[in-house]
């Protein structure tokens, strides 16, 4: 699984279904940080808690709004297969490092795995600014 370079673009595992699938897991990955010090995107996982909301701006259709069930660090080579169903209740795994942060390894040492359920989406007019 290709992580983008650009640390403030998420990518998505494409061999797994699409955020907003009636089943599966959807996966999405991205950076923390990058070499030269800009922050990413997923650097918000690190403060996301149970119960919070997550929202997938798709191209070309409606957002898919989740909420966080688990968060969870695991080693770099761990990650748990469950994490990649193309079957099952839908959900959405986002996945980026997580320290220990160790250079002369190459870099962080763990993954952070973030797993959210789907949610109902609010009628338009009853939709929160975020």
């Amino acid at each position: 699984m290709a992580v983008p370079d650009d640390p403030s673009v998420a990518g998505w595992y494409r061999h797994g279904p699409a955020p907003g699938s009636a089943q599966g897991s959807a996966v999405l990955v991205g950076h923390v940080d990058s070499g030269t010090g800009d922050l990413g995107e997923f650097l918000a996982l690190y403060d996301v808690r149970r119960g919070d909301r997550v929202e997938v701006r798709r191209a070309g259709g409606e957002p898919v709004n989740h909420r966080v069930v688990s968060r969870v660090a695991v080693p770099k080579d761990d990650l748990p297969p469950s994490a990649f169903r193309r079957s099952g209740a839908p959900v959405l795994a986002l996945i980026t490092c997580a320290p220990p942060y160790d250079p002369e390894r190459g870099g962080y040492m763990s993954n952070l795995v973030v797993t959210a359920e789907p949610v109902e989406s609010r009628p338009a007019g009853n939709r929160r600014a975020k």
